[in-house]
């Protein structure tokens, strides 16, 4: 699963654009998540994509996603 590497490529206005609208951004982190988690087989990994899996629908993940995004160019444990 290659999600994340796409994500990464986009340009930090449509990334921030698809973080933003409700569903969607989770969808979106989740997706992101799972192909890092899928990838490096790490404990860390693994464990935000289960943390986002279950609370990373709340506004608190979303918004330090975003603003760290913003700042750093991709999204917070997920490089």
């Amino acid at each position: 699963m290659q999600f994340d590497k796409w994500f990464n490529k986009q340009s930090t206005l449509l990334k921030v654009i698809l973080l933003i609208l409700p569903v969607v951004g989770w969808i979106v982190e989740c997706l992101v998540r799972l192909s890092i988690a899928l990838e490096k087989q790490d404990v860390i990994s693994i464990a935000v994509f289960v943390l986002f899996l279950l609370v990373g629908w709340g506004w608190f993940l979303g918004v330090l996603d975003l603003i760290y995004l913003i700042v750093k160019g991709h999204l917070f444990l997920a490089e």
